[in-house]
């Protein structure tokens, strides 16, 4: 078994927390209150362009060619779901401009800037993939058919391009990262703070 795969099985017990999640279960079957999901995106807008920022941290510390160009289509990814929620913003009125961020979206973004700032490439790689792939794996969860108004972020996050640049980033991980405890530590954190984020949506 990879490092990678091992880290989402040890942390499967978190994944499952997300999926069960009021917001994750309203939201896949349509029944998620609008205004807590235009909130929601504003907020993962914002936590995306810090997404986007440690993966250039990430590129600045890369010292092969391959993982330098494998970052940068990773960046082009994050570009992609910006892209995604202008168009929700647009279609459906919310307003990007100057949002104020939660204290889950602030405990996210600044645990993944410091992490990028301050550590190896192996743990931030270990910080950056639990959301990928917690979200190739609730889009494949979830049955777009059901989502309703919400069929869009599910076939999204199910398509197998998105999959693709989350077993990308695995890739990665497994390349650079050892099996140790501040890999295993990243890796955790950053689930924790997936779940406190889907929490922090609903509860406001």
């Amino acid at each position: 078994m990879t490092l990678s795969h091992r880290l989402w099985s040890d942390n499967r017990d978190l994944a499952d927390d997300a999926l069960a999640h009021p917001f994750i279960q309203q939201l896949g079957n349509g029944s998620l209150d609008r205004e807590i999901f235009a909130g929601y995106v504003a907020q993962d807008a914002f936590f995306l362009e810090s997404f986007a920022r440690a993966y250039a941290l990430a590129l600045a510390r890369s010292n092969d060619t391959p993982t330098l160009i494998a970052l940068a289509g990773l960046i082009a990814g994050v570009a992609d779901e910006l892209n995604l929620h202008n168009s929700y913003a647009a279609r459906w009125g919310i307003d990007m401009a100057g949002v104020e961020p939660s204290p889950a979206t602030l405990a996210y973004t600044d645990f993944l800037l410091a992490t990028a700032a301050t550590s190896d490439l192996g743990v931030i790689l270990a910080a950056m993939t639990p959301c990928m792939r917690l979200y190739a794996w609730l889009g494949t969860s979830l049955d777009a058919d059901k989502a309703g108004q919400y069929a869009e972020w599910v076939q999204t996050y199910a398509d197998p391009d998105f999959g693709d640049l989350a077993s990308q980033l695995e890739g990665l991980l497994d390349q650079h990262a050892d099996d140790r405890a501040a890999v295993a530590m990243a890796y955790r954190r950053a689930m924790r703070l997936e779940v406190q984020f889907f929490e922090s949506a609903i509860s406001g």
